[in-house]
């Protein structure tokens, strides 16, 4: 063992000693975050309990939402209200039903699990729970490597030859992990497409967009804009949420989608329920007004969580800045960063961080199947941690990341 090693495990047996229990592995909002929101529950806001057309919010009815929380989302994703439906609290429930519609029903061509060997595209590093709805139902899922301005576009184009092929998922914005937004061009392209898939889709992923770490942020790009110069929105399906703007368990998600896929979602809708919680609808509607409400909401939030992303970024740039495969996103909003360590490290590095008591993301969890090709990816959740911790917990990982990386050269 070289002295060089000998001198991290060391510092690595300090940190031990400390019997800590640090979690940066899910991207949850702090408790700070979460009380921003509690004034959410206050009853006056219900009012009489009726939205602004008299509608009984306690009652059955209103199959695809208020108007008000139409209203609200139609400002922020810039599409008519009559494009939008309104769920219950999570926009992974909404992909993972929309997922399980196709493959029974078809999205205009018979239904997916009538036809043997369909594949999704998939931009790497990517949402585990994306790939995971995927594998659920048996979906082959192929790899887009993305750069600076978003998925390899070119490899898109090519792949969307197949048939097979019927679809791509993603987050277009502040994307999980790495914190890219898609530049204007790769959105042109996006809106371009023309796949050999009758049945394709884009789930269009855009859980954060309007979560800015400052005035510096990047740009909002609608893709049904986009997409109508080609008529082709039929091909996108939209989905966000209140999730991390005001209660992860008790918030409201949408779907934005074309005339046609709204139809087409509402008419299984009428069988599948009577409606969704109007009530928690009206409280966050009568709560947030409009589109610069959420944005004052938002200022609040990244007034908590950007010391907590600097405090990780100072860590990186510390230890890793001019040390050869290093590399890390440093991202203008969203919930993440991503790391890439020395190749073949990553599973060592979590390995070695959760014995020193800090809990990451699994290594591989940011690729379909857990398979990181290199091993080198690791997704940094900053948020949950208190400040203090988040330093502490930057330190062991970076401290475990240079052991992986000694071990590996020995």
């Amino acid at each position: 063992m070289n002295e060089k090693l000998s001198e991290l495990y060391r510092k690595f047996d300090e940190y031990k000693a400390m019997n800590l229990s640090l979690n940066m592995a899910r991207g949850k909002p702090g408790k700070e975050q979460l009380d921003i929101s509690n004034d959410i529950l206050d009853p006056a806001l219900l009012g009489n309990y009726k939205s602004a057309d008299g509608t009984e919010v306690r009652n059955y009815g209103v199959l695809d939402g208020i108007a008000e929380c139409k209203k609200l989302y139609s400002e922020i994703l810039g599409v008519p209200e009559k494009n939008i439906i309104v769920f219950g609290n999570a926009s992974l429930t909404i992909m993972y039903d929309y997922i399980a519609q196709c493959m029974i029903f078809g999205a205009g061509d018979r239904p997916w699990a009538c036809q043997q060997g369909i594949k999704f595209l998939c931009p790497v590093p990517g949402y585990d729970r994306h790939f995971a709805i995927l594998e659920h139902f048996g979906i082959e899922m192929i790899n887009i490597p993305m750069d600076a301005e978003g998925p390899d576009m070119d490899k898109v184009d090519e792949l969307i030859k197949d048939e097979k092929v019927k679809g791509l998922i993603c987050v277009p914005m502040y994307a999980n992990p790495n914190g890219i937004s898609y530049s204007e061009r790769v959105i042109e392209r996006f809106a371009s497409l023309r796949p050999a898939a009758k049945d394709f889709r884009v789930i269009w992923d855009n859980a954060y967009c309007v979560h800015h770490l400052s005035d510096d942020c990047d740009k909002f790009y609608n893709i049904f804009e986009y997409a109508s110069k080609y008529s082709n929105e039929d091909l996108f399906i939209e989905v966000a949420s209140t999730s991390k703007i005001s209660f992860p368990g008790a918030g409201i998600s949408v779907m934005a989608a074309s005339d046609n896929n709204i139809a087409a979602v509402k008419k299984r809708m009428t069988v599948q329920t009577i409606g969704y919680d109007k009530i928690n609808q009206l409280r966050h509607a009568a709560y947030f007004r409009d589109y610069d409400g959420i944005k004052a909401h938002m200022a609040k939030h990244a007034e908590i969580i950007r010391p907590k992303f600097d405090a990780v970024l100072e860590a990186l740039e510390k230890n890793f800045a001019g040390r050869e495969g290093y590399s890390w996103t440093v991202p203008k909003g969203g919930y993440f960063i991503s790391l890439d360590v020395v190749p073949g490290c990553a599973k060592r590095t979590v390995e070695l961080c959760k014995e020193a008591g800090v809990t990451l993301t699994g290594a591989g969890a940011t690729f379909p199947y857990h398979k990181d090709p290199e091993d080198r990816n690791i997704r940094i959740a900053p948020t949950f941690p208190s400040l203090d911790e988040l330093k502490l917990a930057s330190e062991i990982l970076c401290l475990c990341a240079m052991i992986a990386e000694e071990e590996k050269n020995q």
